[in-house]
Protein backbone atom coordinates (compact mmCIF):
# COMPACT_ATOMS: atom_id res chain seq x y z
CA UNK A 1 0.00 0.00 0.00
CA UNK A 2 2.59 2.77 1.00
CA UNK A 3 4.40 2.31 -2.39
CA UNK A 4 1.87 4.54 -3.88
CA UNK A 5 3.21 7.82 -5.45
CA UNK A 6 2.50 10.68 -2.49
CA UNK A 7 2.01 13.74 -3.76
CA UNK A 8 3.34 15.73 -1.20
CA UNK A 9 6.52 14.21 0.29
CA UNK A 10 8.03 17.02 1.35
CA UNK A 11 5.53 17.81 3.70
CA UNK A 12 5.33 16.05 6.56
CA UNK A 13 2.27 17.75 8.05
CA UNK A 14 0.58 16.88 5.43
CA UNK A 15 0.67 13.21 5.86
CA UNK A 16 -2.53 11.71 7.20
CA UNK A 17 -2.90 10.64 10.90
CA UNK A 18 -5.65 7.96 12.02
CA UNK A 19 -8.21 9.97 14.37
CA UNK A 20 -7.17 13.35 13.17
CA UNK A 21 -8.71 15.59 11.59
CA UNK A 22 -6.04 18.63 10.76
CA UNK A 23 -6.09 18.45 7.25
CA UNK A 24 -9.81 19.24 6.90
CA UNK A 25 -9.63 22.90 8.36
CA UNK A 26 -12.63 24.83 7.68
CA UNK A 27 -15.65 21.74 8.13
CA UNK A 28 -18.02 23.63 9.92
CA UNK A 29 -19.69 19.96 11.76
CA UNK A 30 -18.32 19.34 15.17
CA UNK A 31 -18.16 15.71 14.24
CA UNK A 32 -18.37 14.60 10.61
CA UNK A 33 -19.92 11.19 10.02
CA UNK A 34 -21.40 11.36 6.76
CA UNK A 35 -18.88 9.81 4.51
CA UNK A 36 -21.25 7.42 2.89
CA UNK A 37 -22.81 10.03 1.56
CA UNK A 38 -20.05 12.48 0.33
CA UNK A 39 -16.55 13.31 1.71
CA UNK A 40 -15.21 16.89 2.75
CA UNK A 41 -11.54 17.73 0.82
CA UNK A 42 -9.17 17.17 2.59
CA UNK A 43 -5.96 20.01 2.56
CA UNK A 44 -4.85 17.21 -0.06
CA UNK A 45 -7.24 17.31 -2.52
CA UNK A 46 -7.87 21.24 -2.36
CA UNK A 47 -4.24 21.05 -2.80
CA UNK A 48 -4.32 18.41 -5.77
CA UNK A 49 -7.26 20.56 -7.26
CA UNK A 50 -5.05 23.68 -7.38
CA UNK A 51 -2.21 22.28 -8.77
CA UNK A 52 -4.08 21.33 -11.83
CA UNK A 53 -6.16 24.31 -11.95
CA UNK A 54 -2.77 26.80 -12.31
CA UNK A 55 -0.87 24.17 -14.34
CA UNK A 56 -4.08 24.75 -17.14
CA UNK A 57 -4.17 28.48 -16.15
CA UNK A 58 -0.19 28.89 -17.17
CA UNK A 59 -0.16 26.40 -20.38
CA UNK A 60 -3.30 26.21 -21.39
CA UNK A 61 -3.63 23.50 -23.53
CA UNK A 62 -0.22 22.73 -22.73
CA UNK A 63 -1.02 21.28 -19.53
CA UNK A 64 -3.26 18.80 -21.42
CA UNK A 65 0.03 15.67 -21.86
CA UNK A 66 0.59 16.44 -17.83
CA UNK A 67 -2.50 15.46 -16.86
CA UNK A 68 -2.76 12.47 -19.25
CA UNK A 69 0.16 10.77 -17.68
CA UNK A 70 -1.49 11.55 -14.07
CA UNK A 71 -4.83 9.57 -15.29
CA UNK A 72 -2.53 6.38 -15.94
CA UNK A 73 -0.64 7.27 -12.48
CA UNK A 74 -4.27 6.72 -10.71
CA UNK A 75 -5.19 3.81 -12.94
CA UNK A 76 -2.16 2.08 -11.26
CA UNK A 77 -2.99 3.12 -7.96
CA UNK A 78 -6.91 1.91 -8.27
CA UNK A 79 -6.07 -1.12 -9.41
CA UNK A 80 -3.83 -1.68 -6.57
CA UNK A 81 -6.67 -1.02 -4.26
CA UNK A 82 -8.86 -3.53 -5.64
CA UNK A 83 -6.34 -6.21 -6.89
CA UNK A 84 -6.81 -5.72 -10.59
CA UNK A 85 -4.52 -4.80 -13.25
CA UNK A 86 -4.10 -1.66 -14.63
CA UNK A 87 -5.69 -2.59 -18.07
CA UNK A 88 -8.55 -3.97 -16.46
CA UNK A 89 -9.73 -0.54 -15.34
CA UNK A 90 -11.50 2.48 -17.56
CA UNK A 91 -12.06 5.93 -15.60
CA UNK A 92 -15.51 6.96 -15.00
CA UNK A 93 -17.05 9.95 -14.40
CA UNK A 94 -19.10 8.29 -11.87
CA UNK A 95 -20.32 4.84 -10.66
CA UNK A 96 -23.75 5.20 -12.47
CA UNK A 97 -22.05 5.65 -15.82
CA UNK A 98 -19.68 2.64 -14.89
CA UNK A 99 -23.26 0.29 -14.25
CA UNK A 100 -24.67 2.39 -17.81
CA UNK A 101 -21.52 1.11 -19.69
CA UNK A 102 -21.97 -2.72 -18.90
CA UNK A 103 -25.99 -2.35 -19.25
CA UNK A 104 -25.56 -0.89 -22.49
CA UNK A 105 -22.41 -2.61 -23.55
CA UNK A 106 -22.61 -6.17 -22.66
CA UNK A 107 -24.13 -8.88 -25.62
CA UNK A 108 -27.28 -9.33 -24.42
CA UNK A 109 -29.49 -12.17 -25.99
CA UNK A 110 -33.41 -11.29 -25.95
CA UNK A 111 -34.74 -13.13 -23.00
CA UNK A 112 -31.27 -13.23 -20.70
CA UNK A 113 -31.83 -12.71 -16.94
CA UNK A 114 -30.87 -9.85 -14.91
CA UNK A 115 -31.21 -10.31 -11.05
CA UNK A 116 -31.66 -7.20 -8.75
CA UNK A 117 -32.15 -6.59 -5.34
CA UNK A 118 -34.97 -4.86 -3.77
CA UNK A 119 -33.58 -2.42 -0.75
CA UNK A 120 -30.57 -1.41 -3.48
CA UNK A 121 -29.33 1.96 -4.17
CA UNK A 122 -31.93 3.04 -7.84
CA UNK A 123 -28.18 3.48 -9.23
CA UNK A 124 -27.84 -0.38 -9.54
CA UNK A 125 -31.31 -1.00 -10.37
CA UNK A 126 -32.29 1.54 -13.10
CA UNK A 127 -29.80 1.16 -15.34
CA UNK A 128 -30.66 -2.42 -15.57
CA UNK A 129 -34.40 -1.86 -15.81
CA UNK A 130 -33.06 0.35 -19.39
CA UNK A 131 -31.63 -2.53 -20.75
CA UNK A 132 -34.41 -5.15 -19.80
CA UNK A 133 -36.64 -2.84 -21.51
CA UNK A 134 -34.53 -2.18 -24.19
CA UNK A 135 -33.30 -5.71 -25.17
CA UNK A 136 -36.63 -7.32 -23.89
CA UNK A 137 -34.69 -8.99 -21.02
CA UNK A 138 -36.03 -11.02 -17.76
CA UNK A 139 -35.37 -8.60 -14.66
CA UNK A 140 -36.04 -10.11 -11.74
CA UNK A 141 -35.67 -8.39 -8.46
CA UNK A 142 -34.89 -10.41 -5.13
CA UNK A 143 -35.20 -8.97 -1.37
CA UNK A 144 -31.75 -7.82 -0.85
CA UNK A 145 -32.73 -7.06 2.90
CA UNK A 146 -33.39 -10.78 3.39
CA UNK A 147 -28.99 -10.98 3.47
CA UNK A 148 -29.10 -9.02 7.05
CA UNK A 149 -31.69 -11.21 8.54
CA UNK A 150 -30.77 -15.12 7.09
CA UNK A 151 -27.66 -14.92 4.84
CA UNK A 152 -27.76 -18.54 4.42
CA UNK A 153 -31.23 -18.17 3.22
CA UNK A 154 -31.00 -15.26 0.89
CA UNK A 155 -27.75 -17.37 -0.98
CA UNK A 156 -30.24 -20.36 -1.03
CA UNK A 157 -32.80 -18.36 -2.69
CA UNK A 158 -30.42 -16.94 -5.02
CA UNK A 159 -29.27 -20.41 -6.31
CA UNK A 160 -32.76 -21.31 -6.59
CA UNK A 161 -33.45 -18.80 -9.04
CA UNK A 162 -29.96 -19.24 -10.85
CA UNK A 163 -30.52 -22.88 -11.26
CA UNK A 164 -33.40 -22.40 -13.30
CA UNK A 165 -30.84 -21.25 -16.12
CA UNK A 166 -31.18 -18.12 -18.33
CA UNK A 167 -29.76 -15.56 -15.88
CA UNK A 168 -27.00 -13.53 -17.43
CA UNK A 169 -25.91 -10.78 -14.82
CA UNK A 170 -26.57 -10.42 -11.02
CA UNK A 171 -25.99 -6.92 -10.24
CA UNK A 172 -25.48 -5.94 -6.39
CA UNK A 173 -23.71 -3.67 -3.76
CA UNK A 174 -20.99 -4.20 -2.03
CA UNK A 175 -22.61 -2.64 0.93
CA UNK A 176 -26.19 -2.08 1.40
CA UNK A 177 -26.65 2.05 1.38
CA UNK A 178 -29.67 1.80 4.16
CA UNK A 179 -28.45 -0.62 6.43
CA UNK A 180 -24.48 -1.02 5.92
CA UNK A 181 -24.59 -4.49 5.52
CA UNK A 182 -21.67 -5.96 3.49
CA UNK A 183 -22.87 -7.96 1.19
CA UNK A 184 -21.07 -12.16 0.99
CA UNK A 185 -19.80 -11.25 -2.40
CA UNK A 186 -17.63 -14.36 -3.28
CA UNK A 187 -20.34 -16.59 -2.68
CA UNK A 188 -22.22 -14.93 -5.16
CA UNK A 189 -19.89 -14.74 -7.57
CA UNK A 190 -19.35 -18.77 -7.44
CA UNK A 191 -23.05 -19.11 -7.26
CA UNK A 192 -23.09 -17.42 -10.58
CA UNK A 193 -20.40 -18.82 -12.37
CA UNK A 194 -21.54 -22.09 -11.08
CA UNK A 195 -24.70 -21.24 -13.20
CA UNK A 196 -23.11 -19.31 -16.50
CA UNK A 197 -24.03 -15.81 -14.63
CA UNK A 198 -21.92 -12.70 -14.52
CA UNK A 199 -21.63 -10.89 -10.87
CA UNK A 200 -21.84 -6.93 -11.19
CA UNK A 201 -20.36 -5.26 -7.92
CA UNK A 202 -21.77 -1.73 -7.32
CA UNK A 203 -18.83 -0.66 -4.46
CA UNK A 204 -19.19 3.08 -4.19
CA UNK A 205 -20.40 1.84 -0.19
CA UNK A 206 -17.38 0.08 -0.10
CA UNK A 207 -13.88 1.09 -2.05
CA UNK A 208 -12.02 2.86 0.32
CA UNK A 209 -12.89 2.11 3.85
CA UNK A 210 -13.66 -2.44 3.24
CA UNK A 211 -10.83 -4.02 1.79
CA UNK A 212 -11.57 -5.46 -1.59
CA UNK A 213 -10.34 -8.43 -3.85
CA UNK A 214 -11.76 -8.78 -7.36
CA UNK A 215 -9.40 -11.98 -7.90
CA UNK A 216 -10.07 -13.51 -4.66
CA UNK A 217 -13.90 -12.78 -4.71
CA UNK A 218 -14.02 -13.49 -8.37
CA UNK A 219 -16.00 -10.27 -9.42
CA UNK A 220 -16.59 -9.80 -13.31
CA UNK A 221 -17.37 -5.92 -12.82
CA UNK A 222 -16.67 -3.34 -10.39
CA UNK A 223 -17.74 0.38 -10.65
CA UNK A 224 -17.03 2.73 -7.85
CA UNK A 225 -17.29 6.78 -7.43
CA UNK A 226 -14.98 8.97 -5.88
CA UNK A 227 -16.84 11.10 -3.62
CA UNK A 228 -17.38 9.10 -0.65
CA UNK A 229 -15.14 6.35 1.04
CA UNK A 230 -12.65 7.05 -1.61
CA UNK A 231 -12.81 11.03 -0.52
CA UNK A 232 -11.81 12.96 -4.11
CA UNK A 233 -14.86 14.85 -5.23
CA UNK A 234 -17.91 14.18 -7.22
CA UNK A 235 -17.50 13.45 -10.71
CA UNK A 236 -14.61 10.70 -10.94
CA UNK A 237 -14.94 6.85 -10.27
CA UNK A 238 -13.94 4.03 -11.90
CA UNK A 239 -14.78 0.67 -13.74
CA UNK A 240 -13.14 -2.51 -13.47
CA UNK A 241 -13.94 -5.58 -15.61
CA UNK A 242 -12.15 -8.87 -15.56
CA UNK A 243 -10.43 -9.98 -18.30
CA UNK A 244 -13.06 -12.92 -19.13
CA UNK A 245 -15.78 -10.61 -18.86
CA UNK A 246 -14.22 -7.99 -20.74
CA UNK A 247 -14.59 -10.12 -24.09
CA UNK A 248 -18.61 -10.38 -23.61
CA UNK A 249 -18.57 -6.12 -24.50
CA UNK A 250 -19.67 -4.57 -27.21
CA UNK A 251 -18.14 -1.11 -28.33
CA UNK A 252 -21.34 0.73 -28.96
CA UNK A 253 -20.69 3.49 -26.53
CA UNK A 254 -17.37 4.52 -28.24
CA UNK A 255 -16.19 7.88 -28.54
CA UNK A 256 -13.49 9.59 -30.09
CA UNK A 257 -10.73 8.87 -27.35
CA UNK A 258 -11.56 5.42 -27.95
CA UNK A 259 -9.54 4.97 -30.56
CA UNK A 260 -5.93 3.71 -30.96
CA UNK A 261 -3.58 6.65 -30.90
CA UNK A 262 -6.45 9.10 -31.02
CA UNK A 263 -4.96 12.37 -30.61
CA UNK A 264 -2.00 12.30 -33.09
CA UNK A 265 -3.82 14.74 -35.53
CA UNK A 266 -3.79 17.19 -33.22
CA UNK A 267 0.24 17.05 -32.75
CA UNK A 268 2.17 15.11 -35.36
CA UNK A 269 1.13 17.36 -38.03
CA UNK A 270 -1.08 16.16 -41.44
CA UNK A 271 -2.21 12.61 -42.50
CA UNK A 272 -3.15 11.81 -38.98
CA UNK A 273 -6.68 12.52 -38.92
CA UNK A 274 -8.27 8.96 -39.72
CA UNK A 275 -11.68 7.58 -38.90
CA UNK A 276 -10.81 3.96 -39.60
CA UNK A 277 -8.45 3.47 -36.18
CA UNK A 278 -9.68 0.41 -34.04
CA UNK A 279 -11.40 0.50 -31.30
CA UNK A 280 -8.54 -0.58 -28.24
CA UNK A 281 -9.10 -3.15 -26.96
CA UNK A 282 -8.97 -3.22 -23.29
CA UNK A 283 -11.94 -1.50 -21.26
CA UNK A 284 -10.26 2.01 -21.60
CA UNK A 285 -12.64 2.10 -24.99
CA UNK A 286 -15.21 3.66 -22.21
CA UNK A 287 -13.02 6.65 -21.30
CA UNK A 288 -14.83 8.23 -24.70
CA UNK A 289 -13.98 11.77 -24.33
CA UNK A 290 -12.46 14.79 -22.65
CA UNK A 291 -13.19 14.51 -18.70
CA UNK A 292 -12.37 16.53 -15.89
CA UNK A 293 -9.19 17.08 -14.97
CA UNK A 294 -9.90 18.27 -11.42
CA UNK A 295 -11.83 15.59 -10.58
CA UNK A 296 -9.74 12.49 -10.95
CA UNK A 297 -6.44 15.50 -9.45
CA UNK A 298 -8.52 14.96 -6.39
CA UNK A 299 -9.64 11.37 -6.42
CA UNK A 300 -5.17 10.54 -6.43
CA UNK A 301 -4.90 12.90 -3.39
CA UNK A 302 -7.79 11.42 -1.66
CA UNK A 303 -6.89 7.89 -2.87
CA UNK A 304 -3.02 8.86 -1.55
CA UNK A 305 -4.21 9.30 2.32
CA UNK A 306 -5.90 5.99 2.37
CA UNK A 307 -3.12 4.11 0.98
CA UNK A 308 -0.87 5.70 3.23
CA UNK A 309 -2.56 4.82 6.13
CA UNK A 310 -3.96 1.04 4.57
CA UNK A 311 -7.16 0.63 3.90
CA UNK A 312 -7.65 -2.90 6.64
CA UNK A 313 -6.32 -0.09 9.16
CA UNK A 314 -8.88 1.94 8.57
CA UNK A 315 -11.18 -0.40 8.71
CA UNK A 316 -10.26 -1.90 11.76
CA UNK A 317 -10.34 2.11 13.22
CA UNK A 318 -13.62 2.71 11.90
CA UNK A 319 -15.37 -0.73 13.72
CA UNK A 320 -13.68 0.77 17.08
CA UNK A 321 -15.90 4.30 16.49
CA UNK A 322 -18.50 2.10 15.42
CA UNK A 323 -18.12 0.36 18.88
CA UNK A 324 -18.25 2.88 20.79
CA UNK A 325 -21.80 4.54 19.48
CA UNK A 326 -23.71 1.23 19.26
CA UNK A 327 -23.70 -0.59 22.85
CA UNK A 328 -24.79 3.07 24.28
CA UNK A 329 -27.16 3.62 21.54
CA UNK A 330 -28.72 0.48 22.08
CA UNK A 331 -29.32 1.41 25.59
CA UNK A 332 -30.90 4.51 25.00
CA UNK A 333 -33.66 2.79 22.97
CA UNK A 334 -32.06 3.18 19.20
CA UNK A 335 -31.89 -0.32 17.25
CA UNK A 336 -29.09 -0.95 15.74
CA UNK A 337 -29.12 -2.88 12.21
CA UNK A 338 -25.28 -3.53 12.29
CA UNK A 339 -24.47 -7.13 10.98
CA UNK A 340 -23.65 -9.64 13.69
CA UNK A 341 -20.49 -11.42 12.22
CA UNK A 342 -17.89 -8.59 11.52
CA UNK A 343 -17.34 -10.01 7.73
CA UNK A 344 -20.45 -8.82 6.94
CA UNK A 345 -19.67 -5.32 8.66
CA UNK A 346 -18.62 -1.88 6.72
CA UNK A 347 -18.21 1.72 6.82
CA UNK A 348 -21.55 2.53 7.94
CA UNK A 349 -23.88 2.06 11.42
CA UNK A 350 -26.83 2.31 10.78
CA UNK A 351 -29.77 3.16 13.59
CA UNK A 352 -33.69 2.77 13.64
CA UNK A 353 -34.91 5.11 16.10
CA UNK A 354 -36.62 4.34 19.33
CA UNK A 355 -40.42 3.59 18.87
CA UNK A 356 -42.39 6.57 18.65
CA UNK A 357 -40.13 8.49 17.43
CA UNK A 358 -39.57 10.44 14.14
CA UNK A 359 -36.53 9.77 12.42
CA UNK A 360 -36.87 13.26 10.14
CA UNK A 361 -36.85 15.24 13.49
CA UNK A 362 -34.19 13.21 15.48
CA UNK A 363 -32.25 13.48 12.31
CA UNK A 364 -32.56 17.50 12.24
CA UNK A 365 -31.46 17.25 16.54
CA UNK A 366 -28.79 16.09 15.58
CA UNK A 367 -27.64 17.92 12.92
CA UNK A 368 -28.54 20.78 14.63
CA UNK A 369 -26.15 19.57 17.60
CA UNK A 370 -23.29 19.65 15.34
CA UNK A 371 -23.11 16.02 14.15
CA UNK A 372 -23.17 15.18 10.10
CA UNK A 373 -25.03 11.91 9.03
CA UNK A 374 -27.78 11.24 7.12
CA UNK A 375 -31.06 9.19 6.84
CA UNK A 376 -31.41 7.21 4.27
CA UNK A 377 -34.73 5.59 3.60
CA UNK A 378 -35.33 6.60 7.06
CA UNK A 379 -32.69 5.05 9.10
CA UNK A 380 -29.93 7.20 10.95
CA UNK A 381 -26.72 6.28 9.03
CA UNK A 382 -23.29 7.26 10.88
CA UNK A 383 -20.36 6.48 8.44
CA UNK A 384 -17.17 7.91 10.35
CA UNK A 385 -13.80 7.40 8.46
CA UNK A 386 -10.21 7.95 9.22
CA UNK A 387 -10.03 11.40 10.34
CA UNK A 388 -13.05 10.39 12.81
CA UNK A 389 -10.80 9.82 16.72
CA UNK A 390 -12.90 7.15 18.44
CA UNK A 391 -13.65 9.54 21.11
CA UNK A 392 -16.31 11.46 18.65
CA UNK A 393 -18.23 8.63 19.75
CA UNK A 394 -18.85 10.34 22.94
CA UNK A 395 -20.03 13.52 21.73
CA UNK A 396 -22.31 11.12 18.98
CA UNK A 397 -24.15 9.66 21.48
CA UNK A 398 -24.60 12.68 23.70
CA UNK A 399 -26.93 14.19 21.05
CA UNK A 400 -27.99 11.01 20.06
CA UNK A 401 -29.51 11.27 24.06
CA UNK A 402 -30.20 15.30 23.50
CA UNK A 403 -32.53 14.39 21.00
CA UNK A 404 -34.52 12.32 22.40
CA UNK A 405 -35.91 15.03 24.82
CA UNK A 406 -36.43 17.24 21.59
Amino acid sequence: MNSAPQLFPNAPELRPVMGNRDLFSGLAPLVYMNHAGISPPSILVKKAVNTALLDYAKLGAGAFPHWIDQRQRLKQSLARLIGAEENELALMSNTTFGVIAVAQSLDWKVGDGVIVFDGEFPANVTPWQMAAQKYSLALTMLDGRLYLQDQEAALHQLGEVLRRGGVRLVAVSAVQFQTGFRMPLAEMASLCHQHGALLFVDAVQACGVVPIDVRSAQIDFLASGSHKWLMGTEGAGFLFASQSAFTHLGRSLSGWLSHEEPVDFLFEGAGHLRYDKPVRNELSFLEVGNVSTISFAALEAGLSALQHIGIEAIFAHVQLVHDAIESRAIELGYRSLRASQPTSRSGSLCLLPPVGKDVRLIHRGIVAQGVACAVPDGVLRFSPHWPNAVDEAEQVVLTLEHVLSL
